[in-house]
């Protein structure tokens, strides 16, 4: 295990490409920090993604605290307008995904 402090790997937004952290450089963070080889962080991200997918696709919230919570919504059937016509539309219900800052995510945003 690295034994590095939380606090001493933490990039700015400026240090990734056009300010977005994309899935290999999260992986490559993680290997960094978790004294992983790349390929393995990238198949332990890969494997919390696939859980909490699978777990909100079953309708479960995921939480992780500090972090935030995942959860299921459900939008209501509804009546909305085709922007090329005009024209009334239905709309049907559907389910989507909701993201809940935690504390921690909040507090850490809000410093920067």
């Amino acid at each position: 295990m690295n034994n590095n402090t939380a606090g001493s790997h933490r990039r700015t937004p400026s240090q990734h490409q056009e300010g977005v952290m994309r899935k290999p450089e999260l992986a490559a963070a993680i290997a960094e920090r978790a004294d992983l080889s790349k390929d393995k962080a990238s198949q332990v991200l890969n494997v919390i993604l696939d859980e909490i997918t699978g777990s909100v696709a079953q309708g479960q919230d995921v939480s992780l605290i500090g972090f935030g919570t995942f959860t299921v919504r459900e939008r209501a059937a509804r009546t909305g307008k085709n922007p090329q016509t005009g024209q009334p539309l239905a709309i049907p219900a559907s389910k989507t995904v909701a993201f809940k800052p935690g504390k921690g995510l909040k507090d850490a945003v809000g410093k920067g």
